[in-house]
C-alpha cells in the first residue's frame, strides 16, 4: 500500500506538478468537482452544467475538423438527431435514460457514416458546404412529421436525469471528463497504444501522401465521423434530459456555427482548446443575459473577443497561455516549465536562442 502511494505521488510530480498545463486543469477539475460544496446557486449550477454538455459537443467537433482535416459546418446535425431520438424512446415509448442516450448516440453514430460518405470524394469547404444542407434538411423532416416531432414546439415533458440538480450536475461532469479523455487518447499522435491519432494527422496534412504511403483514408475518415458523431450524440441525448425538451432550434446554423467559434478560440485541434472556449465565451454570454443592456450586446461583445483572439492569438487563447508556460526541449520533446533552463529529462539546455544572443 505505501509503495502504491509513492509510485502514485512519484508520478503526480513527475507528470503533473513539472507541467504548468496539466497542474491547471487538474485544478480546474477539482473546482468543477467542488463547485456544489461552493455554491448552490440554480443558475450557476446551470451554466456550468450546459457548459459541460457544450464541451462535448465542440470537441467532437474539434476531432473531425481539427485533427483530421475534415470541415464540417452542419455538426448540429449529429447533435438533433441523438436530441430527437433520445426524446422519441422516452416520450412515446417510456424507455429509461440509460437506454435512451446511447440509442441516440448510436443513431448519431449511424448518421455519421451517412454524412461521412461525401468526404470520400469532397474535401475542404465543399466538404463543409455539402454538411451545411444535413441540418437543414432534418429540419424539413422535422416540420413534415410535425404530429410526431412535434413541430416548432419539439417534444417536451421527458424524463430528467435525476430528482437532484446536483446530481445532474455530476452525472453531466462525470461524462465530460469521460468523453474527454476517450477522446484526447484516440486522437493523441504520441500514443503507443492507439495509432489512430497519427493517422488522423497525417490525413490532415496530405491526404494523397497518406494514401500513398498505403493508409486506407476512406476507412479512417468514416471512422472519424463516427467517433464525432458518437460523442456529439452523447451531448445531444444529456442535453434533451436536461432542458427535458428539444426543438428545431438546436438544428439552426448558429448552433453548427458555435462549436466552430469556442474551438478556434481556444485552440484548434487540441481538445483543451474546445474545454477552455465552452468555459470561457459560453458562460460570459449566458452572464450577459442577466442584465437589460446584456441581452442586446452579447453578440456584439461575443464578435468583438473572437474577432482581437483571431488578430493577436490565432492558435487560440488555450494554444497562447501554453506556449508562455511551456517548452518542448528540441532534443527528446520533453514538455517543460518555461521556467527552467535545462530539460528535466536529457538535461539538454533549453533556450538555446536567448543564451546565443547572451
Amino acid at each position: 500500500m505505501v509503495m502504491h502511494a509513492v509510485w502514485l505521488y512519484k508520478l503526480f510530480r513527475e507528470s503533473i506538478l513539472t507541467i504548468p498545463g496539466r497542474l491547471i486543469a487538474i485544478i480546474f477539475l477539482w473546482f468543477l468537482v467542488l463547485l456544489p460544496l461552493i455554491t448552490i446557486e440554480p443558475s450557476v449550477l446551470r451554466i456550468i452544467t450546459l457548459a459541460s454538455i457544450f464541451t462535448i459537443y465542440a470537441a467532437s467537433w474539434d476531432v473531425l475538423a481539427g485533427f483530421s482535416g475534415q470541415i464540417n459546418l452542419g455538426h448540429a446535425l449529429f447533435f438533433g438527431v441523438a436530441a430527437y431520438t433520445t426524446a422519441v424512446l422516452n416520450k412515446y415509448l417510456g424507455l429509461p435514460i440509460w437506454i435512451t442516450i446511447p440509442l441516440g448516440s448510436v443513431c448519431a453514430v449511424t448518421v455519421g457514416l451517412i454524412a461521412g460518405m461525401p468526404a470520400l470524394r469532397l474535401r475542404g469547404f465543399y466538404l463543409g458546404l455539402v454538411t451545411l444542407a444535413f441540418p437543414l434538411i432534418l429540419s424539413g423532416v422535422i416540420f413534415v412529421f410535425a404530429d410526431f416531432t412535434g413541430g416548432e414546439q419539439g417534444i417536451y415533458g421527458l424524463s430528467r436525469l435525476s430528482n437532484s440538480r446536483i446530481l445532474d450536475y455530476y452525472i453531466i461532469l462525470t461524462a465530460m471528463i469521460c468523453s474527454l479523455f476517450i477522446m484526447y487518447k484516440l486522437t493523441d499522435a504520441g500514443s503507443r497504444m492507439l495509432r489512430i491519432g497519427v493517422i488522423l494527422h497525417a490525413i490532415r496534412e496530405d491526404e494523397i501522401t497518406a494514401r500513398a504511403s498505403g493508409i486506407d483514408t476512406a476507412k479512417y475518415k468514416l471512422m472519424v465521423f463516427a467517433i464525432s458523431g458518437f460523442f456529439a450524440g452523447v451531448a445531444g441525448g444529456f442535453y434533451a434530459h436536461y432542458m427535458r425538451i428539444t426543438g428545431p432550434s438546436i438544428l439552426g446554423l448558429f448552433f453548427s456555427f458555435q462549436p466552430i467559434l469556442w474551438t478556434i478560440f481556444g485552440g484548434l485541434s487540441t481538445v483543451y482548446g474546445a474545454v477552455t472556449g465552452v468555459f470561457v465565451l459560453y458562460p460570459l454570454v449566458e452572464v450577459c443575459c442577466f442584465y437589460e443592456i446584456g441581452e442586446h450586446i452579447r453578440f456584439i461583445l461575443l464578435s468583438l473577443i473572437l474577432i482581437l483572439t483571431l488578430i493577436f492569438m490565432p492558435e487560440g487563447i488555450a494554444v497562447w497561455i501554453r506556449d508562455k508556460l511551456e517548452v518542448k526541449c528540441q532534443r527528446c520533446k520533453v514538455v517543460n516549465a518555461i521556467t527552467r533552463n535545462f530539460c528535466r529529462a536529457c538535461r539538454a539546455p533549453l533556450h538555446l536562442e536567448k543564451r546565443g544572443k547572451k
